[in-house]
């Protein structure tokens, strides 16, 4: 049996023209990746795009990251042979004119006698050092990522993260919202794990958040849309990836808003499109269950996926002040309208 409906705060609203505009705390760039963009030429968004795939995903072989440490020091790490040279005799090695000699990737980037994996200043000018070596363009550099990771997707993932940073002009973007507008009735219950049946039995890898055909459904975070479309289960669905490399799947809705389209780059409160109860068919099926968002967590290992509960987010997310943004009310050429009819 479902809880009661939970209503909260009156959630205000502004025009989808406010999209474009960048956070209210703008422009903080870290200064080692200011500083080692332009000693090397590499945008300062795409060093934070591959530190944060770096720190969100399984470190290969041979890479140490310390656990509960913040992202400019775990971030995106070589291993300590790529950084003080194959051959060394020195271990753990931080002497910058040795680890040259030996042919490493560690540099002084901030001049204080040592290559530090450890220093920020250090780890990322060695990262931009090595991009640049691959050329002076965001293609180029895109090369040199797939050279060393050989998985397109990976490389997909940092180019499009960092794109997301460059648009907002700013690495801080953790901001979250509850992904219903709240001026609307809505009521959920933790539903993670209960069993499912259609398409074969399977555990319910999210939460059912239910609410009236047509109530907004908002963008949590700010990240980029990765996939948009029919899915056999999930009926039209949304798949956003944020700003920190979590994807949230978006299930059984009835369409999607104005403009929104693959790739698009979305902030907190941004409307996306609107419940349903689109799934369980080939496209266009709908009407097999009551109206609902399925709403899904998943983080990326590097290799795969894995899921979590969402209830306790939501629970917080449902606290938070909530800014609306809707959909442009006239279409434009680069954010084409994807009706679902």
């Amino acid at each position: 049996m479902l809880t009661g409906i939970l209503i909260v705060m009156t959630p205000a609203t502004v025009n989808a023209q406010t999209e474009n505009s960048a956070p209210k705390d703008t422009q903080h760039i870290p200064k080692w990746y200011s500083h080692a963009s332009s000693q090397y030429g590499v945008h300062w968004s795409l060093l934070a795009g591959l530190d944060v795939y770096g720190a969100t995903t399984k470190p290969p072989a041979g890479v140490i990251r310390a656990k509960g440490v913040p992202i400019e020091v775990t971030g995106y790490r070589f291993t300590q042979q790529e950084w003080q040279g194959l051959f060394n005799p020195v271990q753990n090695d931080e002497n910058a004119k040795r680890i040259i000699l030996f042919e490493g990737r560690g540099l002084d980037g901030d001049q204080d006698g040592k290559a530090d994996q450890n220093n920020p200043y250090d780890r990322v000018s060695a990262i931009a050092a090595w991009l640049h070596q691959g050329g002076t363009t965001e293609q180029d550099q895109s090369n040199q990522l797939w050279k060393h990771f050989e998985n397109g997707t990976a490389v997909e993932r940092i180019v499009a993260l960092s794109h997301v940073f460059k648009y907002f002009g700013t690495t801080q973007l953790s901001e979250r919202t509850f992904p219903l507008h709240k001026r609307y009735s809505y009521s959920y219950r933790d539903t993670w794990g209960e069993g499912r049946n259609f398409g074969g039995r399977r555990s319910h890898e999210g939460t059912d958040i239910f609410a009236s055909y047509g109530t907004p459904v908002l963008s949590t975070c700010y990240g980029y849309i990765e996939l948009i479309g029919w899915n056999r289960l999930g009926g039209w669905r949304i798949g956003l990836r944020s700003a920190d490399n979590t994807y949230f799947y978006y299930a059984h809705l009835s369409s999607y808003a104005r403009g929104i389209h693959q790739g698009m780059i979305v902030r907190p409160g941004q409307v996306l499109g609107y419940v349903g109860s689109s799934g369980y068919g080939k496209p266009g099926t709908s009407g097999k269950f009551p109206p609902h968002l399925h709403f899904g967590i998943y983080k990326d290992t590097g290799t795969t996926e894995w899921a979590f509960d969402p209830y306790p987010l939501l629970k917080r997310w449902e606290k938070n002040s909530q800014t609306v943004i809707n959909p442009p009310k006239k279409e434009t050429k680069d954010q084409p309208n994807r009706p679902v009819t």
